[in-house]
């Protein structure tokens, strides 16, 4: 692996825009994502908060390493280094930690009330970081999507009275994802969807290695085959391998439509902790689950032009 000359012209896009299968592309990375929620819940039950989060950053950045190295692929630029610190921040550090401490206070369903404001906040990220300008159709089918995710979120967990202080953390972890999403989509087109990911697990290796061991000798993890499986998952697949078809997805975009996508994974996620934890699926739910497909549906078949390039 050798650091890019100076004198190296920019490279092109790996991937270019606007193709239909960066929905399709989009959907296995939301499909992987799912079942973090319900995992995460069934992980903390035998590990800290803080193992979880550090630890399966650890692992992961350790299989990121090994594929790099397999691949030759060469050190980014340092201007690349520096977009992804904002991947790294959103989706290595920001996201795994806040949901993995906001999830030892609530249940896998109520924790997806307030991730299902995430295709809305990367949609709204994408926009300002890049020049994709959804037409006004988008945007008025985006917040019929968001509304109808969030209502059904909110009838599965118990009601709009059941607010809780974890509400907070999960906001957090909402905007760190939205912001890693959309840098991250952007940088795939550049230097490849899996290598995005896998550089900056690399980059944010050594402060997870960290609050790993710190975690590790405060609290030596006491887990059942059960939690363990569930903290491989989250380790191997919601925070390396879901990343190679969702950054893929983003990457031939446009973002702010593929992103839409993610209103599935609420409904999914809920889906899973019902048959995996044992959470309550009622009719209304499912009902509700199916106006938010549709809505999905007609998020990504409005039609957006192509985005000028990004300076």
């Amino acid at each position: 692996m050798r650091e890019h000359s100076s004198a190296t012209v920019a490279e092109r896009p790996v991937i270019l825009p606007s193709t239909p299968t960066g929905i399709w592309w989009g959907l296995l990375g939301v499909v992987a994502f799912s079942f973090t929620v319900p995992f995460t819940r069934v992980a903390v039950a035998g590990l800290s908060p803080l193992f979880i989060g550090s630890g399966r950053a650890v692992i992961a950045a350790t299989l990121a390493a090994a594929a790099l190295l397999l691949a030759k692929q060469r050190l980014p630029s340092a201007r690349t280094w520096a977009r992804l610190s904002l991947v790294a921040g959103g989706v290595v550090v920001g996201f795994p930690l806040l949901t993995s401490y906001a999830l030892t206070a609530v249940p896998a369903g109520h924790g997806a009330v307030v991730i299902a404001l995430l295709p809305a906040a990367t949609a709204t990220a994408a926009v300002l970081r890049t020049r994709e300008r959804p037409p006004a159709a988008f945007w008025a089918v985006m917040v019929l999507g968001s509304l109808a995710a969030i209502s059904f979120a909110f009838l599965q967990s118990g009601g709009f009275g059941h607010l809780h202080w974890a509400d907070l953390l999960l906001l957090g972890a909402v905007i760190c994802a939205a912001v890693g999403y959309a840098e991250g989509g952007l940088l795939a087109r550049e230097v490849g969807s899996w290598q995005t990911i896998a550089w900056a697990l690399v980059l944010a290796l050594p402060l997870m290695l960290v609050l790993a061991v710190i975690s590790f000798a405060a609290q030596p993890p006491s887990a059942t085959p059960a939690e363990w499986a569930a903290f491989a998952y989250l380790a191997v697949v919601s925070m390396f391998l879901g990343f190679f078809a969702w950054y893929r997805g983003l990457a031939i975009g446009p973002i702010a439509q593929v992103s839409q996508i993610q209103l599935l994974q609420p409904v999914l996620s809920i889906c899973w902790a019902a048959l995996l934890l044992g959470e309550a699926l009622t009719w209304t739910t499912i009902i509700g689950g199916l106006a938010v497909i549709a809505c999905a549906g007609a998020a990504v078949r409005v039609r957006l032009s192509r985005p000028a390039p990004i300076a």
